[in-house]
């Protein structure tokens, strides 16, 4: 831990590294790990809930008075009225993990009266460290980091995810992918949110967009893109995004470019822009039920 860091951004650190540990430790053998469904293609295992409980108790030990909202745990645990609550997602990238694939994360973000302060987003298998304190910068490895410069969209990397859940919308997510394949230089899907704004924030990729999120998929790594110099808002690019259920993050330029394309499939757009998503998709041969562009 360095005494130049916020206090409060060490302790996350510190409990970023121990869910890290125990990551690791059970990624030696991960075909011998626990694993249940909460529902269709959303997995869950003793892995998660471990890394959790390390996670608050490190928090609750160095912050008594401060409030828990984790993945697993809900907000049943810490203060319940506090300004400061504990944003955890204990292993974002939770089915990567369980094929052994090497793409997940821990995310931690302190949000202060509803807004971030504190940011961790910890790879334990490439041991990168992406932290960021409000106003003063965000880093990887100590390292400052920014977004890419990149201006042409037909240049940029962009990365999203798939929907999965029972009731999402595969035919508009379909449509927006050909959208925004057809404009890039290439369409990536990781698996891990999380991971994918600490991309954007360093400028590996110039551009991510997924919806269906919770605020544990993006808290930290929202805050990660705006303190390298990027921008993040849901589809319609309005700045609101944490509990909107999409998100849209990329360098200033990429973003305000990604945003018309993004917009009438965003369930806060027009019926009008949600009937040029529905012509956009029967352009596609992809045809869209009348609910179609409604968002996860």
């Amino acid at each position: 831990m360095s005494s130049n860091l916020h206090p409060m951004l060490n302790v996350a650190i510190k409990a970023a590294r121990a869910a890290g540990a125990i990551i690791n430790r059970a990624a030696l053998d991960v075909e011998a790990v626990r694993v249940s469904q909460k529902q269709v293609n959303d997995f869950v295992t003793e892995v998660d809930h471990a890394s959790e409980e390390t996670i608050i108790e490190t928090l609750l030990a160095a912050y008594p008075g401060h409030a828990i909202w984790g993945e697993e745990t809900g907000r049943t645990r810490g203060a319940k009225d506090s300004d400061h609550v504990w944003i955890i997602d204990p292993l974002d990238g939770t089915t990567n993990f369980i094929h052994g694939f090497p793409v997940y994360c821990v995310s931690i973000a302190l949000a202060v009266k509803g807004k971030v302060e504190q940011a961790v987003v910890y790879d334990p298998t490439r041991n990168d460290l992406f932290t960021a304190t409000r106003g003063r910068g965000a880093f990887l490895n100590e390292r400052r980091i920014r977004v890419s410069k990149r201006t042409l969209l037909s240049q940029c990397l962009i990365s999203t995810g798939f929907p999965f859940r029972k009731g999402d919308d595969f035919q508009a997510y379909l449509a927006m992918m050909g959208e925004v394949m057809q404009r890039t230089a290439g369409l990536r899907r990781p698996g891990a949110a999380a991971l994918d704004l600490a991309y954007v924030a360093a400028g590996y990729t110039d551009g991510f967009f997924e919806t269906g999120l919770s605020p544990w998929d993006v808290a930290a790594g929202s805050l990660l893109v705006t303190e390298a110099g990027g921008l993040v808002g849901n589809f319609t690019g309005e700045p609101e995004f944490l509990e909107h259920k999409e998100c849209l993050a990329g360098n200033p330029r990429i973003y305000g470019q990604l945003a018309p394309i993004l917009h009438k499939y965003s369930k806060f757009a027009g019926a009008g822009d949600k009937a040029l998503a529905r012509q956009r998709a029967e352009k596609l041969s992809l045809p869209m039920g009348k609910d179609a562009g409604d968002g996860a």
